[in-house]
């Protein structure tokens, strides 16, 4: 079926890629020798250059190499918010020939345990005021070395915009801690990294995912699976680059990671950062610096347009939108259009794919729709059986194709389950139900994974499910999904407790274990929990209540 979106491929764009054969890191050098002037990164009203940015990416792959000891292939976390030292720490870390694991900043004690111990890293990069998080994880086979960013030091310091709160700190050279060192002293040392060794077949990235169970794995990713959706992003849409980028989705995921960095630098072209979502400081952003390019969840965009404030010329620099993770609701859609004559470019993608596999035509957009696939992209519907489904058909989206990840690290039983073999070709399984109709456009219809999207934040109920029997008196539990008007989706918790429990206690409890958007927003105390002859728990008959009783007001 990969022939049929021809009709409505984009005009002048190819529909084969050709790409550089090199490790990413080579971007930024290649945009630094071109521009060396020009200006990469705004933050707080800092502005840093692409020269200067190269400097520091390489004082700081000089540090990591000959302090931190890393090596070729070695996996180093990058626990940040968005920031300049976000960026740094990336490219460095591409330039010492080592793998990137992006971690969500929303991560707490045991998600962090997991990542250190599975992927073996022994180095963190880390932000200020996330130290408290990571430093119990030096010693004893994990951290050896973690150096400290504060965003501030990198801010403009009396900007009319100022940091979020909490990150107003400036940062220290001795954080008296052994092995814990601080940004500026390391930048001091100026130390020079050894040569480029890893190429384009060589790992890049892990960003971790939970995949089709709760258990956390990490999507092995090279140079060139990245460099498919960074020069296929540039090319799907170009009259959105050779402008400032507003960069506000979280980079330690890949659609902000890609769309929202490394595209821009590909093409030498601005990033205006922001560390945390507020609509009033990105509608100034977009007006202060013409913004032209921005991609979003629909979430950010709602919540930028219920802005009392908000008048049309505060977007008029934009010249294309969008984003995935949740579909655009029609109403807003059509806001958006009348309020700045653009469409919202939705996509569809997975940690797996390194951001969009199927991307909506700029020229022939449609609401409430995935996309056609994108270059060399074979997307495909089959059945429960495996048998391949035609238009109107529902069933499991499948997707061959150049980004697609090359497994998920330390785990070969999970890599072998995430495929499909057809016609000679390696499909992965997405877990996604959806049909595409006669001129190849694909939506989407249920999942197929139990699976929780909450502002575009993909939540795995088994996974919170495993932490919350931590808790003494949990003594059973089942997460849920429950319908929201402005997340999309809820974390609901039902619980049989063992004793004296409250549903306030619970839930903070819960915001020291994990992640804040996986933190349930409702806890619903029951006798038992339903379960099916075998013992499975009915976790599909809890969530259709949840779903009545949310509808019917009924707690």
């Amino acid at each position: 079926m990969s022939e049929r979106p021809k009709a409505v491929w984009p005009d002048g764009v190819p529909r084969h890629l050709d790409l550089p054969e090199r490790n990413v890191w080579e971007n930024l050098a290649e945009a630094a020798a071109r521009t060396p002037d020009g200006v990469a990164l705004i933050y707080h009203g800092a502005e840093i250059s692409y020269g200067a940015l190269h400097r520091r990416v390489l004082d700081l792959a000089g540090w990591l190499e000959q302090v931190a000891g890393v090596g070729q292939g070695d996996r180093v976390l990058l626990y940040m918010q968005n920031s300049p030292q976000f960026v740094i720490g990336f490219y460095a870390i591409l330039r010492a020939n080592a793998v990137v694991v992006p971690v969500n900043p929303m991560n707490r004690h045991k998600e962090l345990a997991h990542l250190v111990q599975d992927t073996g890293a022994r180095v963190a990069l880390a932000g200020q005021e996330l130290l408290d998080h990571i430093v119990p994880h030096m010693g004893a086979g994990g951290l050896s070395h973690i150096l400290v960013a504060a965003y501030a030091d990198m801010a403009q310091p009396g900007y009319d915009i100022p940091l979020p709160s909490g990150l107003e700190a400036p940062g220290r050279d001795d954080y008296g801690i052994s092995g814990v060192s601080g940004w500026g002293a390391m930048e001091r040392q100026a130390r020079a990294p050894g040569p480029v060794t890893a190429g384009p077949d060589d790992l890049a990235v892990i960003p971790y995912t939970s995949g089709t169970t709760g258990r956390q794995k990490g999507c092995m990713h090279s140079h060139r699976t990245m460099m498919t959706t960074i020069v296929g992003g540039v090319l799907w849409n170009p009259q959105g680059i050779s402008g400032a980028t507003l960069c506000v989705l979280p980079l330690f995921h890949v659609t902000g990671m890609q769309n929202s960095m490394n595209g821009p630098i590909y093409c030498g072209d601005p990033i205006v950062l922001m560390s945390r979502w507020d609509r009033r400081v990105a509608a100034r952003l977009i007006k202060r610096y013409g913004i032209t390019r921005w991609r979003s969840i629909s979430t950010m965009m709602i919540d930028l347009l219920n802005d009392p404030e908000l008048k049309s010329d505060d977007l008029a620099s934009l010249r294309t939108l969008g984003g995935g993770g949740a579909s655009m609701p029609a109403p807003v859609a059509a806001r958006l259009k009348e309020l700045t004559g653009l469409d919202y470019i939705e996509g569809y993608g997975m940690s797996e794919t390194m951001a969009g596999a199927l991307i909506n035509p700029v020229d022939h957009p449609r609401r409430q729709c995935l996309g056609v696939p994108v270059f060399d992209v074979d997307a495909r519907i089959i059945d429960e059986e495996g048998h391949e489904l035609g238009p109107g058909q529902p069933g499991e989206i499948i997707l061959a194709a150049p980004q697609v990840f090359l497994g998920y690290w330390n785990a070969p039983e999970a890599t072998e389950a995430a495929f499909v073999m057809r016609d000679g070709k390696r499909f992965l399984r997405t877990g996604d139900v959806g049909q595409y109709d006669a001129d190849g456009y694909f939506y989407i219809v249920d999942r197929v994974k139990r699976m929780i999207n909450a502002s575009g934040f993909k939540v795995w109920p088994t996974e919170v499910e495993a932490l919350m029997y931590d808790h003494p008196q949990v003594a059973d539990v089942c997460i849920v999904g429950c319908p929201d008007p402005r997340r999309g989706e809820t974390v609901l918790a039902w619980v049989v407790a063992r004793g004296p429990l409250t549903e306030a206690a619970l839930i903070a409890w819960c915001r020291d274990q994990m992640a804040a958007y996986k933190v349930p927003r409702r806890v619903v105390f029951v006798e038992d929990l339903p379960r099916s002859a075998s013992g499975k728990v009915q976790w599909l008959d809890l969530q259709h209540r949840a779903a009545r009783d949310h509808t019917t007001g009924v707690d």
